[in-house]
């Protein structure tokens, strides 16, 4: 199949990269000219893994195109995987799928099926045929289709290729055998329905992981309090099949560029429509306050952070990543640097990124050992291999004080205590005797 991608971001990159693996001839289109130059000479311009290795074995089926008549004039499949980003409100921009649509609708020669794989909300779809049947340059029929993507960022390839379902919303046969065409060598289970029930599939699902994490999270800071220890609550949770222990890590909150825009999303959309869905309500508030939770742990320890060194560790939201979209890593630096902190920071992909928002604020170390040298405290905002594997007694080795607190649960308390550092973690009893407060 001929299928064409607009938007070559996280999601639009790694689907044409995928459909390209498993055969489709796939154009990607994109309006940022220089995202198209670095992909025709086969650089990706996002970080994720295994992506830039498919990308150099399926050269000879994609092409990057930043001229959208181009790329839609032959298509058999449209993908819209344009951004959809948040507003003020709560609510999402849909200006660039309206865009693409538009520009759909004026550069198609031939009947095709427009699939919708962006995040949209319920009833975008119908938006997206009406702005394309009424814009229509030429005699053609348009079928669009609610195409949603269920990927995670850092495992993203994965996730396209061996897929837990494909979703299809549409009102027509002759689409849902399109897609199918498109995706007939994934192997992977069809969820066939509406539009509309095909968009709330995404929200319900991504909100309710995010759920999970927020609640997760709660049961840690209780566990905290009365003592008990939140890595044996969540085994004996996750256990159950009802349950299952997936997104039961308890740590610091969740971020990225999914999970806090949909719950905004589904809770403005809740109530735009005079309804309010508590548990999505309640699942950003606990984020918004777990994602400080190193720094108010801190507060236990250090009487002020003014002038105090300060060793951070991971600045992305995930490891495998290097997004920094609603980090903890940006709620915690801004806070640390306000006190007047001497700020070193690690993270073995993100830090690229970070330097544009902090060019000099922080000092950015080539090493996990660097950054901690002579550090007073030293915070872990991601679980990367790195920072789990690294020697715990080298933090007593390295940092002035080896004060070690860690919103991810990296290490073993047994581990800690025998390295001979402070150590304290969520939902986890610290390794703190008696101290003086810094």
């Amino acid at each position: 199949m001929r299928v064409s991608v607009a938007g070559i971001g996280y999601v639009g990159l790694v689907t044409a990269i995928c459909l390209a693996e498993k055969g489709n001839l796939v154009t990607c289109v994109d309006i940022d000219k220089e995202k198209i130059e670095l992909l025709n000479r086969g650089v990706s311009p996002i970080y994720e893994p295994q992506l830039e290795e498919l990308m150099w074995k399926n050269r000879e089926k994609i092409r990057y195109v930043s001229d959208y008549k181009e790329a839609y004039s032959d298509a058999d499949v449209i993908i819209i995987a344009v951004g959809t980003p948040e507003k003020k409100d709560g609510s999402v921009d849909l200006q660039y799928i309206y865009g693409v649509a538009k520009e759909v609708a004026s550069a198609v020669i031939k009947d095709c099926v427009v699939a919708i794989k962006s995040t949209v909300p319920v009833g975008t779809n119908d938006k997206v045929e009406r702005i394309i049947k009424e814009n229509l340059k030429y005699k053609v029929n348009i079928d669009v289709v609610a195409n949603p993507e269920f990927l995670s960022q850092g495992t993203a390839v994965k996730d396209t290729i061996n897929a837990t379902r494909i979703v299809l919303g549409s009102d027509s046969k002759n689409a849902e055998n399109i897609m199918r065409e498109v995706y007939r060598d994934f192997e992977i289970p069809f969820v066939i329905t509406d539009r509309k029930s095909a968009e709330m599939i995404k929200y319900a699902s991504n909100d309710f992981l995010a759920l999970k994490i927020s609640y997760i999270n709660e049961i840690a800071n209780l566990c905290e309090i009365v003592g008990a220890n939140i890595e044996d609550v969540t085994k004996g949770m996750g256990m159950d099949p009802r349950i299952g222990n997936h997104f039961l890590s308890a740590g610091i909150g969740y971020g990225g560029s999914c999970f806090p825009k949909d719950t905004q999303a589904l809770h403005w959309l809740a109530r735009y429509n005079d309804y309010e869905i508590k548990t999505v309500k309640a699942t950003i508030e606990v984020n918004e306050n777990q994602k400080i939770k190193l720094v108010k742990k801190a507060r236990k320890y250090v009487n002020s952070f003014n002038g105090l060194n300060v060793a951070v560790l991971g600045l992305t939201f995930k490891p495998g990543t290097d997004d920094l979209r609603e980090a903890p890593s940006l709620d915690n630096i801004p806070i640390l640097l306000n006190e007047g902190a001497k700020i070193n920071v690690w993270d073995p992909v993100g830090m690229d990124n970070f330097k544009k928002i902090y060019p000099n604020e922080v000092t950015y170390s080539t090493s996990i050992e660097e950054t901690i040298t002579n550090a007073d405290i030293c915070l872990i905002f991601t679980e990367w291999k790195d920072i789990k594997e690294f020697d715990l007694e080298k933090y007593k080795k390295f940092m002035r004080r080896p004060l070690v607190i860690d919103g991810r649960n990296c290490y073993s308390i047994v581990d800690a205590q025998n390295s001979g550092i402070i150590y304290d973690s969520i939902g986890r009893k610290s390794t703190e005797k008696a101290i003086s407060r810094v």
